[in-house]
Parts: structure tokens; sequence; C-alpha cells
């Protein structure tokens, strides 16, 4: 079993940061795959970023290459998702993802970004 929790969601200025956790726990959680979604009012929701826990293999969604950047604290138990230069549109609920032969979820983190 994986539990997953978010945090660091808020409200920023567009141009502006933001740094999510997510906190994993589980007997198996480091054999996951992890990763970030996030899902826009009207919207289906949408991958963003992908890591392995050792690091050495990152996947990103298109509209974040260069913007966004997903890593590990292994000592921690935390995936990361360093969020800069931020737009309107990357307003949305972002949810943290455990994947190996099951899914898991956590309950999401509210990241709202004003123009």
């Amino acid at each position: 079993q994986v539990q997953l929790v978010e945090s660091g969601g808020g409200l920023v200025q567009a141009g502006g940061s933001l740094r999510l956790s997510c906190a994993a726990s589980g007997r198996t959680f480091s054999s996951y795959r992890m990763g970030w979604y996030r899902q826009a009012p009207g919207k289906e929701r949408e991958f963003v970023a992908a890591i392995n826990w050792s690091g050495i293999r990152t996947d990103y969604a298109d509209f974040v290459k260069g913007r966004f950047s997903i890593s590990t604290d292994n000592a921690k138990n935390t995936v990361y998702l360093q969020m800069n230069s931020l737009k309107p549109e990357d307003t949305a609920i972002y949810y943290c993802t455990a994947q190996l032969v099951g899914q898991y979820w956590g309950q999401g983190t509210q990241v709202t970004v004003s123009s």
C-alpha cells in the first residue's frame, strides 16, 4: 500500500514560482514510478511530470518543459515539483501519483496563478 500527501499549493502571480511536495509512505513505495498530474476546471486530468526514485529518468509534458522540474529526496521519501514562470493556465489541482502495477493518488493541492 502507498500513501501520498501533497502540499505546497497556493496563490501566486503570473511569473512566480511554487514548489509542490509529495510525501510518500508504504512498504513498497520505493519500487513505484512517481509523477504529477493536474486537472483544471472544465478540463481532463493531464500528465505533468514523472520520475523514478533514483532520479535517473524524468519525463515532462511539453507544456511545462523548461519551466517545471521534478526531483526526489529519498531520505525524506518526498517527490518535489518545482514550478517556475507560472502562467494563469497552470491553475489547477495538482495530484501526486505512484504506479507499479496499480496506481495510487494523493488528495491534490490547489495551485492558482493570477494574471
